[in-house]
């Protein structure tokens, strides 16, 4: 085991993305685990009745955040909030923030590095830049030495689940995702998947937390109100290993089969 670091854009971002493992891994004495968001969702959709105001949402959503953890079961032995405005860390010093990271990286001793890969996942501008970031502040650590560094994972979707999910919804009367537009789900080639979770034993957990965004359930799913839905969805998360080269049988677990050595 050892220390997990989630480098993510937004709150909620982890909600979906990495609670189930951290749920299947909270009682182990041995596992440390650190959240890192880079903004606090400031500039997200507020939804007509919900009380938030522009200059409080982003306050709110950290207060959901908190809250989504506490429901999950584990919370974060440190959370840290960047502090850069949402939808703008294309704007920011790539520099300044990639070196930002490194440095939570490294006081950590971090072992996995789950973060965006270059797709973000729904093609956010914000995914894929915290996660570029991410992954230049983890490749200079790993160039300096740092040999407590095991693993840099993109979290993705596979295209079956991809096309599955959308056929799902085409006989559902919803919209399908469009891979090609902005905040639209894409998927991954199936081969580029190394690490495929079950995280069907906590997927109440995982939907207890993602039932604590509140200001968000209007973007996060068509029908927050529908949880046995909800907990079929989050019953696997997928992860491509970017760093070191891997081309071994599928893994069960971010910490499985870590490279030996210190």
């Amino acid at each position: 085991m050892g220390t997990l670091v989630c480098v993510m854009a937004h709150p909620d971002d982890d909600a979906y993305g990495i609670a189930g493992s951290v749920a299947l891994l909270r009682d182990d004495p041995a596992f440390r685990f650190v959240m890192v968001h880079a903004t606090d969702g400031g500039a997200g959709d507020i939804r007509e009745g919900f009380p938030a105001t522009r200059e409080t949402l982003g306050a709110v959503r950290r207060g959901e955040t908190a809250a989504a953890w506490r429901a999950v079961g584990r919370v974060p032995d440190r959370h840290e909030w960047l502090g850069y405005p949402d939808g703008e860390l294309a704007n920011v010093s790539f520099e300044e923030l990639s070196g930002r990271v490194e440095a939570i990286l490294a006081e950590e001793r971090a072992t996995v590095v789950p973060t965006f890969g270059p797709d973000g996942i729904f093609g956010h501008p914000d995914h894929i830049t915290i996660g570029a970031a991410t992954d230049a502040a983890f490749l200079r650590l790993v160039e300096r030495g740092q040999s407590s560094l095991k693993r840099l994972c993109h979290g993705i979707i596979p295209e079956s689940v991809f096309s599955r999910w959308n056929s799902q919804r085409l006989k559902m009367g919803l919209r399908p995702f469009d891979p090609t537009a902005m905040y639209h789900m894409r998927g991954v080639p199936d081969e580029e998947v190394d690490i495929t979770i079950d995280t069907s034993p906590v997927s109440k957990r995982v939907v207890a937390g993602l039932l604590e965004h509140r200001s968000q359930h209007h973007v996060i799913i068509d029908d927050p109100t529908d949880v046995e839905r909800w907990e079929r969805i989050v019953t696997r998360e997928w992860w491509s290993i970017a760093w070191p080269d891997y081309e071994g049988p599928m893994l069960a677990g971010l910490f499985e089969a870590l490279p030996d050595g210190e």
